[in-house]
């Protein structure tokens, strides 16, 4: 599995809980389970939700789904 895929499903499966819509960068930061803290690993890339919520604008939100987040940070981070 490449580090996109094993990265996207971390973070599908750490929003597994959430409720959507997330309108705001605060709100899904709050929805993973260790908020900001939060790890994605692949390999040797280790990846936090706050670090990864950097690559967000305001004009993604709101999103509707665990899927078009995941989607949203592995096109931003220019994962393969």
């Amino acid at each position: 599995m490449s580090v996109r895929e094993t990265i996207k499903k971390q973070i599908i499966g750490a929003l597994k809980g959430a409720n959507f819509p997330i309108a705001t960068p605060e709100a899904l930061l709050a929805a993973f389970p260790q908020g900001a803290d939060t790890t994605c690993k692949a390999g040797d890339l280790e990846v936090t939700a706050g670090e990864a919520g950097k690559l967000l604008t305001a004009g993604d939100f709101p999103f509707n789904s665990a899927e078009e987040v995941a989607e949203t940070i592995v096109n931003r981070a220019g994962l393969k």
